[in-house]
């Protein structure tokens, strides 16, 4: 093999012919940069270990270490391959790590974050789908608001998030499900508004019933968004964590709310009115969220398929 060749190293037939002892005999020596060291580490004796190192110089046609009173070093050809062979190495340590993740994931939990406001139903489809696909996996679902889905999917505590953008985590992949305008929700009734000024009045002189800012600044900014675009102030007298309390607290007649249009869908039994929002373009984007690393094939069929299932049609 020429020097020439090296950048092939990981796929030439020569690589594959040596063995690999050949390698971890060379990354030993060329840490330590001393053979008795190394032999010692490698808990073999010196002089094998040298012959080994001798036979992977002549089978790559060049000299890996220089060798003067008793001191050790790399020559440039050996700093370069010393770079590849650790960068194997490190490629069969996570190749035997994500052969694990595999096998392991065959019986494994996979854990779904979500949303209050997701339609449940679409999940729980989903997941039907998965149990004839994976049927010894089991799935653990938390709901969690998106700020600790986040924490959680860095932490390795969730393997996928539903949760609503901004996802701001470069340590995450995000993959959009839909947007979702933003609609006033009052007590069921048959009052019409035909503007947007009609409605920004009724607003003004209602109480408001919403997320904690704490629990869900994105909500809040929205809701904060959207009234100055009505150019009014909202009047937020009652505070939940949940979006189901507060749909119930709006159809008992305490307050109104601003919140994602899906949820007509998901709580169409109970009774409310779901007004739109004309030329107010303000919505909010549903994505799912994960670990690109994270091999486990039960958690790239869900991705898929919960992606392709959840695009909403009001």
């Amino acid at each position: 093999m020429k020097n020439t060749n090296f950048i092939n190293l990981r796929y030439s037939s020569g690589i594959i012919n040596m063995e690999l002892r050949h390698l971890l005999y060379f990354k030993t020596v060329a840490e330590e940069l001393h053979f008795t060291k190394a032999a010692n580490r490698l808990f073999i004796s010196q002089p094998p270990l040298s012959r080994q190192i001798k036979e992977l110089e002549e089978e790559l046609e060049l000299q890996l270490f220089k060798r003067s009173n008793k001191q050790v070093s790399l020559t440039a050809a050996g700093v370069y391959f010393k770079k590849e062979v650790d960068e194997i190495f490190a490629r069969l340590e996570e190749s035997k790590s994500i052969a694990r993740q595999i096998h392991l994931s065959v019986s494994a939990e996979l854990k779904i974050g979500y949303i209050s406001s997701v339609y449940q139903s679409d999940l729980a489809e989903i997941l039907k789908a998965m149990r004839k696909e994976f049927p010894y996996i089991k799935t653990g679902l938390y709901e969690m608001p998106t700020v600790s889905q986040i924490e959680a999917l860095e932490q390795g505590k969730l393997d996928v998030g539903i949760l609503r953008a901004p996802v701001l985590s470069e340590k995450l992949q995000i993959k959009t499900l839909f947007f979702d305008p933003f609609v006033v929700v009052v007590p069921y009734s048959d009052q019409k508004f035909k503007t947007n000024e009609e409605l920004a009045e009724f607003l003004k002189k209602s109480p408001f019933i919403f997320f904690n800012k704490e629990f869900a600044p994105h909500y809040n900014h929205k809701l904060v968004e959207i009234c100055k675009r009505m150019q009014f102030t909202p009047d937020i007298t009652h505070e939940a964590n949940n979006v189901h309390s507060i749909l119930q607290l709006v159809e008992a007649g305490l307050g109104v709310s601003i919140l994602p249009l899906s949820l007509k869908k998901q709580y169409d039994y109970l009774k409310l009115s779901f007004i739109e929002l004309r030329d107010i373009p303000v919505n909010t984007e549903v994505v799912v969220a994960y670990k690109a690393n994270n091999r486990n094939p039960a958690l790239k069929w869900f991705i898929e398929n919960y992606s392709s299932s959840s695009h909403y049609n009001p």
